[in-house]
């Protein structure tokens, strides 16, 4: 009977962290709360016991699950990492839409109509950057000035 109850806990927990996984994706809860959110629904530790399992002090988790201040990825890293996730790569979602459903559709790994393979073979420059014109054309050596 004990191992039921503790399956049923994880699977519980389980369900719970994607629910808050998809509400993130979605868009419909910030990343500081979706880790406020893990902390106390699936830990129920305050934030001064959650902060120093992470290594991070207390402050930081505040400005964290508050959406403030600027983290690093070691640190999202080190949060995560406590809930078996990790950072990573997603398409957002259109309004409407779940992140799921946007992953599903082939059309999305295309790149964007106006994307052209041979942009950066022919110097096209994107995204407003100006080329410096005396380095225009010159292969890059790696090194700032």
């Amino acid at each position: 009977m004990g191992a039921d109850m503790n399956t049923s806990t994880g699977e519980q927990r389980k369900q719970l962290i994607e629910e808050i996984m998809q509400q993130h994706a979605d868009g419909v809860i910030t990343l500081g709360v979706a880790i406020r959110r893990l902390r106390l629904e699936i830990t129920g530790f305050d934030q001064e016991t959650f902060a120093k399992m992470c290594g991070m002090s207390t402050r930081a988790l505040y400005q964290l699950e508050t959406d403030k201040g600027n983290p690093t990825l070691g640190t999202l890293d080190s949060v995560l990492r406590k809930f078996g996730l990790r950072l990573g790569l997603m398409k957002a979602a259109a309004p409407g839409q779940t992140s799921m459903a946007l992953m599903r559709q082939p059309h999305l790994a295309e790149p964007p109509p106006n994307h052209k393979a041979s942009d950066k073979a022919s110097g096209v420059v994107t995204r407003g950057s100006k080329p410096n014109r005396a380095t225009r054309g010159k292969p890059s050596t790696g090194r700032g000035r």
